[in-house]
């Protein structure tokens, strides 16, 4: 952020602002207009796609803004190039619009969005985003469609993958080794649902569904697979380890991070380059950590005297992520300096697999992330392949084959597929070409 904000003021000062089209106006989406709108020079919100377009009109209706709704791709170009406000249902015309440096894509969906992902590299836009269920189902390809295309594929700055990926470049930038990118939670129980997160959801204006990922593993899952992605680690188990230090009970008190290393030493050497994995009840949270390694004697002397312990392993940690609020930061790394906060380096480490939330029965639809039917679990690649276990992402959508009882994995033959969905294509091509290396 130190460098960019001085960048984004010279940008507004030369009236040269980075122009932005957000596709997704919910909880997320919406603060993000807010944040662009409100607190970052240099940068223009140029248009809002949404399905509802009620939706993305409250965006700007936010700060007093009427903007001009556009129903085809040429009235949406014509208002970009005017500098008026813009408004579509149509996300496909907004990524494929001219005169945007860079998308924000913040729908929560997968065939959707990798629609309009996809449309916003091939027209030669950036992409930032929020979307850690597409990330870590096709993002390894949607990075290799990017490079192709000479534009940045990246996860964005605020929320914790993008959290633990700066922690981690800064650890490793001190000369210390990162072995273990990690996540903070408060509470992780794999069977709530949209019913059970209901009254949480409304509190808080969000969906029960998405609240549901969050509790039930699905999301955390996500998460640690991109940055097991992006810095090459894996996971130590199926569903990683996941030291509960709250009993279960969320409000029980929560023990400093430092006194978490104990549960993951007997992990980290075995592990090359490192692992990822998560701590329940631990402080501070909702934070993320990197654990590192350290072992030359007078740098050690120095860590202990900066109050790190003695080592040979360190913990360093942000105590907040704080999501939207950090977005337009992305997207300057990515529009100013070409830097990625967190992109697939290579082919995929660590995948999320669907594993039954309940006993399936045949021809039962898996709906949606933290629905009734499925949660999701991180899990190895090489596993994955040789399992031929069901990515959760692709699951969505898809209707049971047969009967499954609950906590088993589904596999690719427990499902009938929908026709003709571009994730799945993707998905394909994405095991062409890594399965092997």
């Amino acid at each position: 952020m130190i460098i960019i904000d001085n960048e984004l003021v010279k940008r507004e000062t030369n009236n040269n602002p980075i122009r932005v089209g957000l596709i997704g106006a919910g909880f997320q989406g919406s603060g993000i207009g807010l944040q662009i709108l409100t607190a970052t020079p240099g940068m223009r919100l140029c248009a809002v796609a949404n399905r509802n377009l009620d939706s993305a009109i409250s965006v700007y209706s936010q700060v007093g803004i009427e903007p001009v709704r556009c129903s085809t791709g040429l009235e949406l170009e014509a208002a970009i190039l005017a500098g008026r406000p813009a408004v579509t249902e149509d996300a496909i015309a907004l990524a494929s619009a001219d005169g945007l440096d860079a998308i924000i894509e913040v729908t929560g969906s997968i065939e959707h969005a990798a629609q309009a992902v996809l449309t916003a590299i091939e027209n030669g836009k950036h992409v930032i985003q929020m979307n850690a269920e597409l990330d870590g189902t096709i993002g390894p390809i949607l990075k290799v469609r990017a490079d192709q295309a000479g534009v940045i594929y990246s996860f964005s700055d605020g929320d914790q993958p993008g959290v633990q990926m700066n922690l981690y470049r800064f650890v490793r930038g001190l000369g210390v080794t990162p072995v273990l990118c990690g996540n903070i939670k408060g509470l992780h129980d794999p069977y709530r649902n949209p019913a059970t997160q209901e009254s949480f959801a409304k509190r808080w204006g969000q969906k029960p569904a998405m609240v549901a990922s969050f509790a039930d593993g699905t999301k955390i899952s996500f998460e640690q697979a991109i940055v097991a992605n992006g810095t090459g680690m894996k996971v130590a188990q199926r569903g990683m380890l996941g030291p509960d230090f709250s009993g279960g009970d969320p409000s029980a008190p929560q023990v400093p991070i430092e006194q978490t290393i104990s549960a993951f030493e007997p992990y980290l050497d075995s592990a090359d380059p490192g692992i990822v994995d998560y701590v329940v009840g631990a402080r501070p949270g909702p934070g993320v950590f990197v654990l590192g390694k350290h072992e030359h004697p007078r740098q050690q002397h120095y860590l202990e005297l900066y109050k790190l312990g003695k080592g040979p392993y360190y913990c360093f940690y942000t105590p907040y992520h704080l999501c939207h609020f950090e977005v337009p930061t992305s997207v300057a790394r990515a529009v100013i300096f070409n830097d990625s906060v967190l992109a697939p380096a290579g082919g995929p480490k660590v995948g999320v697999i669907a594993v039954a939330k309940k006993q399936l029965a045949e021809g039962e639809e898996v709906r949606e992330f933290g629905g009734f039917e499925v949660y999701g679990v991180a899990e190895n690649m090489n596993v994955i392949r040789r399992e031929n276990l069901l990515p959760i992402g692709l699951a969505i959508g898809c209707t049971l084959a047969r009967s499954i009882e609950k906590d088993m994995p589904l596999t690719f033959d427990d499902v009938i597929f929908p026709k003709g969905r571009l994730v799945d294509r993707l998905y394909r091509e994405q095991e062409n070409l890594f399965t092997h290396q």
